[in-house]
């Protein structure tokens, strides 16, 4: 909850000061390169971690393929979800709602301000590249990262690897409020988000609802092909992501087992969404890349989304994120008995 209210706080003051420079935008195009400098730092960091933790890297056999199969599963299903969802609801694959379904009263747009606003998605799509160039870089960064994890890090501190993690997490912790500031900052000069948000309404709400049926749905067709209880499997997909608390709730319940696929499987869950969100935003959807990291989407990969889509998709990203955190510690504990 601590970690909740600082990142919305230091959102909620780049908002304020990009609100006060929205009449210097044509100054301010540098803070997409700084982003992306900081989006690659920040795998790197996230990867060196990773190659460090020896959990990570001893499970990597038969345990690891059981949380990959069910990772694979449960990003495809919550994508699909969100998919069915946003065109019952009526949005766009740009996350905002089809004219034809909102009168122009409620939209708050004219033609030619829905013209001006889909010039901006296509300038930011050719900013940002191609989603297959994006999706490269993090991949080389993350692994760059974790080889210095495993080669370097684990014998600079292999007496005392908790200096490292200790590091490693405050660091982390800074760039995202870093980087979150610059996003703050992109929602204030735009100034489109309140009425975006206006006209898509409590649909937003659907959106995290729809990465809950998705996974629990996927966890749940899983546990007839793997080495899971329903309740197992369904506790592992009830974590959505957060790798530092839902292992630790199923290994005290007794589930050795599911604990160590529970961990890989969130990692591989925030490492493949860091991935593959700029191929998903370019091919299927903007609304779409929230649902692959779960609770992640507020915090870590929050960046990410918002540099492969458009700032305003930032508000999907931390309330689904957001939501499925406060659920985590809640669902988990219920569902694993």
């Amino acid at each position: 909850m601590t970690d909740l209210i600082l990142y919305l706080g230091v959102t909620v003051i780049g908002y304020f000061f990009g609100s006060k420079l929205r009449n210097k935008k044509d100054r301010l195009t540098w803070t997409g390169k700084v982003q992306t400098v900081a989006i690659m730092l920040l795998v790197l960091c996230m990867g060196a971690r990773m190659g460090s933790n020896k959990e990570i890297i001893d499970n990597l056999g038969s345990i690891g393929f059981s949380a990959f199969l069910i990772t694979v599963v449960i990003m495809v299903f919550s994508v699909a979800a969100i998919w069915i969802t946003r065109k019952f609801l009526g949005i766009d694959r740009f996350g905002r709602l089809e004219k034809s379904r909102t009168p122009s009263s409620e939209a708050g747009m004219t033609d030619d301000e829905e013209n001006k606003l889909l010039q901006e998605v296509h300038e930011k799509e050719d900013e940002a590249g191609d989603g297959n160039r994006m999706t490269l870089i993090i991949l080389l960064f993350v692994t760059a990262g974790m080889l210095i994890g495993y080669f370097v890090i684990r014998n600079v501190f292999a007496d005392n690897m908790q200096v490292f993690e200790n590091a490693a997490g405050l660091g982390i912790k800074i760039g995202l409020c870093l980087l979150l500031v610059f996003i703050g900052i992109d929602l204030g000069i735009e100034g489109t988000v309140a009425d975006n948000f206006k006209a898509v309404g409590l649909r937003i709400f659907a959106i995290p609802l729809a990465i809950i049926v998705g996974t629990l749905s996927a966890a749940f067709i899983m546990s007839f092909f793997l080495d899971l209880t329903v309740r197992e499997a369904l506790a592992i997909g009830a974590g959505f992501g957060w790798y530092t608390l839902a292992p630790g709730i199923i290994m005290e319940a007794g589930h050795m087992t599911a604990s160590a696929v529970c961990f890989l499987h969130n990692v591989m869950r925030e490492l493949f969404a860091i991935l593959l969100i700029p191929l998903v935003a370019k091919k299927i959807g903007y609304v779409e890349t929230v649902g692959m990291p779960g609770s992640a989407a507020m915090d870590v990969c929050l960046p990410i989304v918002e540099k492969a889509t458009r700032s305003d998709i930032a508000v999907y990203s931390f309330i689904s994120g957001a939501i499925l955190s406060i659920l985590v510690p809640i669902l988990v504990p219920l569902i694993i008995g």
